[in-house]
C-alpha cells in the first residue's frame, strides 16, 4: 500500500529552496522539516507516475483502477499476470472497436475462449452507382462458443464481452458450436 514511510528522505527539501534569509532560522528548518516528511511520497509519486500508468509497472493493487481508467473489462479473481495483459491490449482493442478480429481477440483474452464470430455484413467499393451491397440487409451477428465453455457464466461474461465490442445497431446472439 502507498503512503507515508518513516524516514523517508524528500527528493526535493522546502528548506533548500527559501531566501536566504530563511537558511538559518531553525525553526523555519525544522517546520519545512515536517512538510517534506508529507511531501515526500507525494514527490516519489510523482517521479514515478509512468509505473503507475503502465499496466506492465503499475502496483498490483493499482491495476484494478487503471482498468476502468481504460474500460477493461476485467475480474478481481484474475491473477495480476492476466490482469496486467487485458489493461495493457484494452486501448489497442477500441481503436478496433467494432470488428470481427478484434471482438474474437477480446473473448479470447476476458473470457479465456476461442470463439468463431458469423457476421451478415460486408463491405465494398465500387466506381458503379446501385453496386448491389455485399451481405445480407438485416444486420445480425452470431457468436459460436465451443461446446464445453457453454455454462451459464461463460455465456453471460461472453454476452458482457459482445455487448462492449459491438456496435450498438447490431443484435447479436450466442450460439452453441456443433449443435
Amino acid at each position: 500500500m502507498r503512503g507515508t514511510v518513516a524516514g523517508l528522505p524528500s527528493a526535493h527539501p522546502l528548506g533548500e529552496f527559501l531566501p536566504g534569509i530563511y537558511l538559518d532560522d531553525p525553526f523555519v528548518q525544522r517546520w519545512t522539516a515536517g512538510m517534506d516528511d508529507v511531501l515526500a511520497p507525494v514527490f516519489i509519486t510523482l517521479d514515478a507516475l509512468y509505473t503507475y500508468i503502465d499496466p506492465a509497472l503499475a502496483p498490483a493493487d493499482f491495476l484494478g483502477w487503471l482498468a476502468g481508467w481504460v474500460d477493461a473489462d476485467t475480474d478481481e479473481q484474475w491473477p495480476p499476470n492476466r490482469l496486467r495483459a487485458v489493461v495493457a491490449a484494452a486501448v489497442g482493442l477500441h481503436a478496433r472497436r467494432g470488428g470481427v478480429a478484434a471482438l474474437r481477440e477480446h473473448i479470447r483474452r476476458v473470457c479465456d475462449c476461442e470463439v468463431e464470430v458469423v457476421e451478415s455484413g460486408g463491405a465494398r467499393w465500387s466506381r458503379t452507382p446501385d453496386t448491389t451491397a455485399p451481405g445480407e440487409p438485416v444486420p445480425r451477428l452470431v457468436v459460436l462458443v465451443p461446446a464445453d465453455r457453454w455454462d451459464t457464466v461463460t455465456r453471460q461474461r461472453i454476452a458482457r464481452a459482445v455487448e462492449a465490442m459491438c456496435p450498438a445497431h447490431i443484435p447479436f446472439e450466442l450460439a452453441r458450436q456443433g449443435r
